[in-house]
């Protein structure tokens, strides 16, 4: 879990984390240790949040393999602009994109650095911070491209709340918050089929989806119900290992009590670690009430469905806003790596 308010009470953490995180990826792909990047991390917060500060400090002091790209550097990298170029142009000229204009387009940083990572020069992405989400986002899909078998990006919030008996210890995944505006059936469906991944790549918990609305098992009829039980259908049929149920309404999803009355049975409801909401107003409206009433953390929006791991900054974001991107990209991106 990445909890914010841990990098603004112990700030010297955030350049160790970092250095953990991007180590621990290195080792593991290197086959040097068993423990996965999300493993690490995990075991930092714990100390962290225990107060044992020279147990975490002790899992941060590890140099990372890595050589960073120096900004003096960069004019190196113009031999392959004609080459990030023509692998541009192929991929988008079906589209009627022409080759001038795949060069001006391959010449945005953005541009650039995707490609690197769809080619491997890079396992992620992170940008955002002087661009917009549409911008930064538009660049991942035409560079990047959708996972296989996926049609769609969407995206989650990790929320950190203060009550650890909700979700897997006090952490949720909370989708789609910030791309798909009104998605469809099938839509709903990819997003909690990706959402479920997201669950076990950073929480390392199984995911208990829980598909929101404001009935519960027909207590009310609606065409916008019907596409949240379709929805689920969906997922049952093409994901059938996952845990789901739905339709929900939350107080039945997150409150023991309230399940055994509303939905019997139920393996989800009352336990749910995962909330799918049924639109963009419903949930960006949820994740900023339960940040600003709860007092939760809200971590994202973070990017899914996408091939390979890059994700989207707000233009508002602090520098431990950042350092919580980056970690989370690579641990999304050693898990691609895991499947």
């Amino acid at each position: 879990m990445f909890h914010s308010r841990l990098w603004r009470s112990h700030k010297s953490f955030s350049i160790a984390l970092l250095s953990l995180i991007l180590t621990a990826a290195s080792l593991a792909a290197n086959g040097q240790t068993q423990r996965s990047p999300s493993d690490v991390v995990r075991e930092f917060y714990k100390a962290m949040r225990e107060k044992k500060f020279r147990e975490a400090f002790d899992l941060s002091i590890y140099k990372p393999a890595i050589d960073p790209l120096k900004p003096q550097e960069f004019e190196d990298l113009r031999p392959d602009f004609e080459k990030m170029a023509a692998v541009f142009y192929e991929l988008r000229k079906a589209k009627g994109l022409m080759a001038d204009e795949a060069r001006t387009m391959v010449s945005d940083p953005l541009y650039y650095g995707d490609l690197m990572v769809r080619l491997g020069g890079a396992d992620g992405s992170v940008a955002g911070a002087t661009n917009t989400t549409s911008h930064t986002v538009r660049a991942a899909l035409h560079c990047i491209g959708v996972r296989a078998g996926f049609k769609l990006v969407s995206s989650f919030f990790l929320m950190a709340l203060r009550d650890q008996s909700i979700g897997h210890n006090g952490a949720m995944i909370y989708a789609d918050c910030g791309v798909v505006i009104e998605p469809s059936a099938a839509e709903l469906a990819e997003i909690a089929i990706a959402s479920a991944d997201s669950c076990r790549a950073l929480l390392g918990a199984e995911p208990r989806v829980a598909m929101l609305s404001f009935s519960t098992k027909g207590s009310a009829r609606h065409k916008l119900i019907d596409k949240v039980v379709e929805a689920t259908r969906t997922v049952r049929a093409r994901a059938p290992e996952i845990e789901i149920d739905g339709e929900l309404q939350a107080d039945a999803a997150l409150v023991p009590a309230i399940a055994q009355s509303k939905a019997p049975g139920s393996a989800v409801a009352g336990r749910a670690n995962v909330l799918i909401f049924p639109d963009l107003q419903s949930g960006n409206i949820a994740y900023k009430l339960t940040e600003r009433l709860a007092g939760a953390t809200a971590i994202g929006p973070i990017l899914q469905g996408l091939d390979r791991a890059a994700n989207d900054l707000s233009r508002g974001c602090k520098a431990e806003d950042i350092v919580d991107a980056i970690a989370i990209t690579a641990v999304q991106a050693q898990a691609r790596k895991a499947r």
